[in-house]
């Protein structure tokens, strides 16, 4: 046990943290565990705000506990690693996503989805295996486990790679464990937001048809132009969804609004995939006879494992996708916040953690 070090040589660190469920977050001292044997520490440079850092402020999902330190697309450079560690070395270009420890003894742990171990440790918000609260990346350093660290390639610009490491991977898995990353297959993605624009990005760089599924008329042009979707759908208007009806081989849905369902397992051929990576706070309404016509599935998936999460990140480099962003400074986050409650962010806030957070007396 090392818990004894850590109490006396803790690393101080300083972040923003909320200290109740108002959803205000002001500057916060706390401190991280020194660097043990199999850990990787690093200077955070870069931090993405996912949908769910607002939910978790804001104690929308009932499990949050303060002061809370959001943050889990985090991105830096490795400063500090332990006489164990393997696979990285100081001035390593890194990065951690939604997790930063598991069983390693599980069914999933052992097929590299850590991500469904019935103990994961999520990066913030969660007790590590030492009693500690894990504070996440909206914060100056990081340490953590080198299996739960990610390379991020240095083709890759570190700001818009930091929310690959949630809206990436949430959107990449699915694609590829459906099976709905073959070439010329027909996929939809529901929701043109953090999540959506990025399984646009993924689906068209394995050479799917993509369609754009959103209550939204105005951002027809976003999806076609800019992100280069091949058609889209406003989801109200009831001729254009007669229209597609039966076209789909899959479909992504990122919303996590309350919505209805059934017109979106209408677009689906038979054996049709409606998978869902939005969090909607109550149950939809699921029709179950459209189903059983045409023996469609609707599924649902959470982020990935590991391996896979270094797989999404290899492939973006390759095909030069990062997340569409709005850059920030710390001191304009809760304005952000404010903003993502509108979804007036085009279409994910990444603060620049390195040039603007800077410890107060």
């Amino acid at each position: 046990m090392v818990v004894s070090t850590e109490q006396e040589h803790p690393k101080k660190a300083f972040g923003w943290a909320a200290r109740d469920s108002s959803g205000v977050l002001s500057p916060f001292k706390f401190s991280r565990r020194e660097t043990g044997e199999k850990d990787v520490s690093f200077k955070v440079l870069y931090c993405g705000i996912c949908h769910s850092d607002l939910h978790m402020v804001k104690n929308e999902w009932g499990s949050s506990t303060y002061p809370l330190v959001p943050g889990h697309e985090i991105v830096g450079v490795v400063t500090e690693v332990g006489s164990k560690v393997e696979k990285f070395k100081v001035g390593d270009k890194v990065g951690v996503g939604c997790m930063v420890g598991s069983c390693h003894s599980c069914d999933s742990c052992a097929n590299n989805l850590e991500n469904y171990c019935p103990k994961m440790i999520l990066t913030y918000g969660s007790k590590y295996l030492d009693g500690t609260t894990t504070y996440g990346g909206y914060s100056d350093i990081m340490v953590a486990d080198e299996h739960f660290i990610v390379r991020v390639p240095d083709s890759l610009p570190l700001d818009g790679a930091a929310p690959l490491l949630c809206a990436g991977i949430t959107t990449y898995s699915p694609l590829r464990y459906f099976g709905l990353d073959k070439p010329g297959m027909h996929v939809g993605v529901v929701g043109l937001g953090g999540l959506g624009h990025v399984a646009v990005k993924f689906a068209k760089a394995m050479g799917v048809k993509v369609t754009v599924i959103s209550t939204s008329p105005n951002k027809k042009e976003e999806a076609i132009e800019h992100l280069h979707a091949d058609s889209f759908l406003v989801s109200r208007d009831q001729d254009q969804m007669q229209a597609a009806l039966g076209s789909m081989d899959g479909i992504i849905d990122t919303v996590s609004a309350i919505h209805p369902l059934l017109p979106l397992i209408g677009l689906l051929k038979s054996h049709g995939k409606l998978v869902m990576v939005g969090a909607p706070e109550k149950p939809l309404e699921l029709p179950v006879f459209p189903l059983l016509m045409g023996r469609k599935i609707v599924a649902g998936s959470g982020i990935g494992g590991l391996k896979e999460t270094q797989e999404m990140i290899d492939f973006a480099a390759k095909h030069n996708i990062t997340a569409d962003i709005e850059v920030i400074p710390i001191d304009y986050l809760n304005t952000a916040m404010e903003r993502l409650v509108k979804a007036d962010v085009r279409y994910r806030f990444v603060i620049d953690i390195g040039n603007t957070l800077k410890p107060t007396s």
